[in-house]
């Protein structure tokens, strides 16, 4: 599997919507960080879905270590 690419040391606040599906970007190639937009095809990984069950900010990962995804644990302190 590759690596993925540091998009951004730090999360992304994201005001989600219920009910949505969002697509968290885990190579860190997307253009439209933190989201998916299909860069990642031929590198290994893939996007993984996020399905909001209620309207609130989310943080998603920028750095793409995290151990709790598509959500920042923090792991961007490490890098």
């Amino acid at each position: 599997m590759n690596q993925p690419l540091i998009a951004q040391r730090g999360p992304y606040a994201v005001d989600v919507e219920a009910g949505q599906d969002y697509f968290w970007c885990r190579c860190g190639h997307s253009a439209s960080q933190p989201f998916c937009d299909g860069s990642h095809k031929g590198s290994g990984l893939t996007p993984l879905r996020y399905h909001a069950e209620r309207a609130e900010r989310v943080f998603f990962c920028g750095c793409k270590h995290t151990a709790t995804p598509p959500c920042c644990d923090g792991s961007h302190n490490r890098l």
